[in-house]
This record gives C-alpha cells, sequence and structure tokens, in this order.
C-alpha cells in the first residue's frame, strides 16, 4: 500500500510540474510585455508633447501677427483721424466762406462806380467813406480765416486758379497773359475757394503768322547746322 501511495504522489508531481513551468512563463511573458508596452509608450508621450508645443507656437506666432495688424490699422485710423479734425478746423466754413464773397464783390462794384474826381456832397462822401470801412473790415476777416486774393494781372494764365472768359488781341504780349480781371479769385489756405474770371492775351492773326514763320525758319536753321555738323 505505501508503495502505491509513493507512486501516486509522484505521478502528481510529475503532471503538476508543466503546469508550473507554463504558469511561469506564463507570468515571465506577461512582465516582459508589459516592460515592453511601458518603452513603447514613453516616445509616444514624447512625441504627443511636441505635437502640442508646435500647435502653442503657431498659436502665438499668429496672435503676434494679428496684434501687429490690430496696431497698424489703428494707428492708420489715428493719422486718418487726425487729417480730417485739422481739415475741418480748416474748411469748415469752406461754404460760408463762398457765401460771403458775393456780398463783397457787390461792395466792390458799388466803390469803383463812384467817380472820385467828381464833387459829392458831405452825405455821399460819409457813405463812400463807410463803404471803405466795411471794405476793410471784410477784407481782413477774410485774411483771419486763411482766405486771400489771386494775383492775377499779368501773370502766366493758370488753369488751376484762372477761368477764361474772353481773348484780348495784345501784340506787345506774349499769349496767355492775363490782362483783365473780371472777377476776383481767392485762396482758402492751401485750396482754390473760387478761380478768377480773367481775360487773356492773344495775338493778332498777321502777328500770329509772323511769328509762325520765325518759328519755322528758326526750326530750319537748327536742322542745317545739325547737318552740317
Amino acid at each position: 500500500m505505501e508503495k502505491d501511495k509513493d507512486k501516486i504522489e509522484e505521478e502528481i508531481k510529475e503532471t503538476n510540474e508543466p503546469e508550473i513551468i507554463d504558469d511561469i512563463n506564463e507570468d515571465n511573458t506577461d512582465d516582459v510585455n508589459s516592460d515592453n508596452k511601458e518603452i513603447n509608450e514613453e516616445p509616444a508621450d514624447e512625441e504627443i508633447q511636441e505635437t502640442e508645443e508646435d500647435i502653442l507656437k503657431e498659436e502665438i506666432k499668429t496672435l503676434k501677427e494679428e496684434k501687429i495688424r490690430v496696431l497698424a490699422e489703428m494707428e492708420n485710423l489715428r493719422k486718418r483721424f487726425e487729417r480730417e479734425k485739422i481739415d475741418s478746423i480748416k474748411y469748415g466754413s469752406v461754404n460760408f466762406a463762398r457765401d460771403i464773397l458775393s456780398p463783397g464783390d457787390n461792395l466792390e462794384r458799388a466803390l469803383s462806380a463812384i467817380n472820385e474826381e467828381e464833387e459829392h456832397p458831405q452825405s455821399i462822401k460819409n457813405l463812400i467813406e463807410g463803404l471803405l470801412m466795411v471794405k476793410k473790415e471784410l477784407s481782413t476777416a477774410l485774411e483771419k480765416n486763411g482766405i486771400t486774393k489771386i494775383d492775377s494781372l499779368d501773370k502766366k494764365f493758370d488753369p488751376n486758379l484762372h477761368q477764361a472768359m474772353m481773348e484780348i488781341e495784345n501784340n506787345d504780349l506774349d499769349e496767355g497773359i492775363v490782362v483783365q480781371e473780371i472777377q476776383t479769385g481767392y485762396m482758402m489756405h492751401d485750396r482754390l475757394l473760387r478761380p478768377a474770371m480773367v481775360g487773356v492775351s492773344k495775338k493778332t492773326q498777321k502777328a500770329a503768322e509772323v511769328e509762325s514763320d520765325k518759328e519755322s525758319q528758326s526750326d530750319n536753321d537748327d536742322s542745317e547746322k545739325e547737318a552740317k555738323n
């Protein structure tokens, strides 16, 4: 009986040993796999961290560019508002200034119609003195607001300042010279408030032909000199 018992125990041991070995091997395999997972997970975490840093850097760069653009736009707006403010102060009364010029023109016409050589009664003389005082005060008020007359007579015709109303034949002057001022022009600071209405000189037809012949002859002489050279 004891022998049979010993045999049975040996068989049980032999039967359980492979299972134990397998369990040990499985445990070892799990440990190795676990270590490999940990090893493989570390680089993945680093890659994710680097990607997040790149995204944050790109967002910071974008925000900086947007900030610079917004600041530039604000500076441009500030400069534009400053210019508009200055222009509104300088030229805000331009319409009123144009309206006030017409009474000034009528005052000029009234004074120019008075014959200074004629003897007038005292009442008329007082009236003339009053009109002259009004004219002086009006001129002073215009100058204080930056409104000045355009000096046109004997000047070269300028389409930016003058409006030609007629041509006057005059052989003593070059063509395009202002010889008559029909209505005075005005500037407001550096802007044209009203162009001057003027009469411009021109040559008579005969004088123009002579002048044209002289120019043609001069051109021919120059051509001949160039050909000889």
